[in-house]
Formats: structure tokens, sequence, C-alpha cells
């Protein structure tokens, strides 16, 4: 299998708490970041989608949160789908120092929907293959 599409991240001294690590809803924001980066990669903007009249939704998150960041770390963010049958997919992250330390773990459920019928869609791999001009970006 090959290497999770991945980007990097500095964290910033304002993402910081009082306790001089960064907090917590941050790692949920460079989660969301490498997401938005895998579609851009794939060739798939905002605007695509919603010309489609579909947008993509965060059904489940969970986050483990393994070592502490801190102001100026230089981290990884990866993203892999992982498909299956139905409406919904299965996201997989990692957030990982330079030096390879995990930071935390993600595992995320999401769909699409229809941003009319408000509703998931069925089979949203896809959609997701007809947007993409580079689909093995998302392991389609």
């Amino acid at each position: 299998m090959s290497e999770p599409f991945s980007v990097p991240v500095v964290v910033r001294g304002y993402e910081t708490d009082t306790q001089g690590h960064m907090n917590q809803a941050v790692y949920l924001q460079y989660a969301e970041h490498a997401r938005w980066s895998l579609l851009q990669k794939a060739g798939i903007r905002q605007t695509d989608l919603l010309d489609k009249g579909v947008g993509p939704v965060a059904l489940e998150v969970t986050v483990r949160y393994q070592r502490e960041l801190r102001a100026g770390d230089e981290v990884e963010v990866t993203c892999a789908f992982v498909w299956g049958e139905g409406k919904t997919f299965r996201i997989e992250q990692t957030i990982r120092k330079t030096d390879g330390t995990v930071a935390a773990e993600l595992t995320g459920v999401g769909g699409l929907m229809d941003l009319k019928e408000r509703r998931l869609v069925a089979n949203p791999h896809e959609y997701f293959r007809a947007l993409a001009d580079a689909p093995e970006v998302f392991g389609l």
C-alpha cells in the first residue's frame, strides 16, 4: 500500500493553551485542513461539490491524543479514505512530528450529503471518482 496523503503544518503560538501545548480543538482543524487539501490534490474544489449539489459531512470523529505539541513543532498530517459499501466511509488520519513521534490519531466516519434533499447520497465514492482528476489520491 502506498503512503497516505499528507500535508505539513507548523504549530502556531496562538494555537496553544495556557499550559503551552496545542489546544485540543486545533487537532480537528489540522485534520480538516488535510482533508480539504486531499480533495484539492485530487482536483476537486469546493465549488465543484456545490455545483454537483453535494457536500462532505462529518458524522463521527474520534481523537486519540498521544503526545503534546508545542508552538514551533513541525508536523505532517496524513489523510486516507477507507471505502466500504453504502452511504458512509472512514477517514484515518495521523498527526506526526518530523522525528516520527505520533502526536494524535484521528478516525472519522463521513458521508456526502445531497444539499437539496439533506440526506446522504448512496455510494459517495462514485461522486468523488467522477469529480476527481486524480481519483487515486482517494484510493479509487
